[in-house]
């Protein structure tokens, strides 16, 4: 019988052998952790440079599931629901932080270790990230909304671009920009159902018109008169001057026009603007500008057209794994992941919103053209709850029923703008389901 050494020797060489060969198997084994992420560029960025944290971390082994954003957050949910197990770290937003970390779903984050700088990160990612004073996920950027165009093309039009536009002016802009002639459709805007892509936009849109998700006791707004404007202008407006099947363009897909230089407008996330910046991503890098996002009417109500998301990494609270996903996170929320994003890519495509200290950087306040106006989005985003507004969120209602609720308003809204409905029958629709929907969950008594 062959031995574990592959010969035919003495015991004593036997025994040693074989303990080394034990030794060296322990050594050599590896902690697998599997992370279900968002298919953005940040995290696309992310995955590549794994590698380096690899390196630095032999025994630790990094698997990515990317998925659409979506289906990111149906699987991700259904995982940390059942206590499944599939994920290690979990991508999530300051929507589940709240909602995870008081069901007991989420492991807070009590050792990033020493010299990571939990004060440093922006108060109001940290805020919306924590629950009783403890941290529940880590940002790797934040964001808030405002106004992308060309600036070459307003230009070439005589237009100019105030510091808060409304969306009325947005859409005369629209039908300015548009041109079939050269492929530029005049504004691009999210229309792919769901509570965290068209919702989000339009949510939001409806919000500077003054209307809410919700009133003070919890009857769902759709059909209100903010919501009906906000709704019938948007879906006039990508009717008339959008791009042709819009009802299925979430970010993604509106980030990919407009750096193919087909859209002279984008309302979105501050998050891309490194990239409709960068020349090795935009063809129209030169050309892009930065504004407020838009208002519904002239004194914007409710605090301003701001929003306020991170894209943040969390445990699930049944893992195994705890010790290794935080050496992790901590690597990749940290400063010196900025730096090594820095020296690789240049500071300008350094994720944004998470860290005051970035915001104090020279280098990158002088490279990033859009850092001065992201900052000001994001300070100005209050999510609180108030005497009109029973809910905490801006873009969202951090209350477990509003991810269903969100999504089937979504659909409505959607099928409106593919234009097999009316807005009148979509948002009536949308207010007959929230309402049963709330009413079943005990909120309208």
């Amino acid at each position: 019988m062959r031995m574990c050494n592959g010969g035919w020797p003495s015991l004593l060489a036997i025994g040693t052998t074989c303990l080394l060969a034990s030794v060296g198997g322990a050594a050599a084994q590896q902690t697998t952790l599997t992370i279900g992420t968002v298919n953005n560029l940040d995290m696309i960025r992310m995955q590549g440079l794994t590698p380096e944290f690899e390196k630095a971390n032999p025994d630790i082994k990094i698997t990515w599931v990317t998925l659409e954003e979506n289906i990111l957050r149906q699987r991700i949910t259904t995982d940390i629901a059942t206590r499944g197990g599939q994920f290690d770290i979990m991508t999530i937003g300051n929507y589940e932080v709240p909602i995870w970390s008081q069901k007991e779903w989420l492991a807070p984050l009590e050792n990033l270790g020493a010299d990571y700088d939990v004060d440093d990160l922006l108060p109001p990612i940290r805020n919306a990230l924590s629950t009783n004073g403890k941290l529940y996920a880590a940002p790797f950027y934040g964001e808030s909304v405002f106004t992308i165009y060309r600036r070459d093309l307003m230009e070439k039009a005589g237009l100019t671009m105030p510091g808060r536009p409304t969306f009325d002016f947005l859409m005369e802009v629209a039908a300015k920009l548009s041109d079939t002639s050269t492929g530029v459709y005049g504004i691009c805007l999210r229309g792919k159902p769901g509570w965290g892509e068209n919702m989000a936009f339009i949510g939001n849109l409806a919000r500077s018109y003054g209307g809410n998700y919700f009133d003070a006791n919890w009857k769902p707004q759709f059909d209100s008169d903010p919501w009906k404007k906000a709704v019938g202008n948007y879906v006039k407006v990508m009717q008339e001057h959008g791009p042709p099947g819009a009802a299925g363009n979430g970010f993604t897909e509106n980030l990919a026009l407009f750096a193919q230089g087909k859209c002279g407008l984008w309302v979105d996330a501050t998050a891309n603007a490194s990239f409709v910046s960068n020349p090795k991503e935009s063809t129209v890098a030169d050309k892009v500008a930065f504004t407020q996002a838009p208002c519904g009417i002239e004194n914007c109500p409710n605090g301003g057209a701001n929003w306020l998301w991170s894209w943040s990494l969390a445990i699930p609270a049944s893992s195994q794994k705890k010790e290794a996903a935080e050496k992790f996170i901590s690597w990749a929320t940290d400063r010196k992941y900025q730096e090594l994003v820095a020296g690789r890519d240049g500071w300008s495509n350094v994720p944004p919103g998470s860290r005051t200290s970035l915001y104090e950087n020279p280098k990158y306040m002088e490279a990033a053209p859009f850092a001065a106006e992201t900052l000001r989005a994001m300070n100005a985003a209050d999510p609180s709850s108030g005497p009109d507004k029973p809910y905490v969120g801006l873009q969202f209602a951090a209350i477990p029923e509003f991810a269903g609720i969100g999504t089937a308003v979504g659909q409505q809204i959607a099928s409106a703008l593919a234009g097999t409905q009316t807005v009148e029958q979509a948002l009536a629709a949308s207010q007959a389901q929230a309402t049963r929907d709330m009413t079943r969950a005990g909120y309208i008594k």
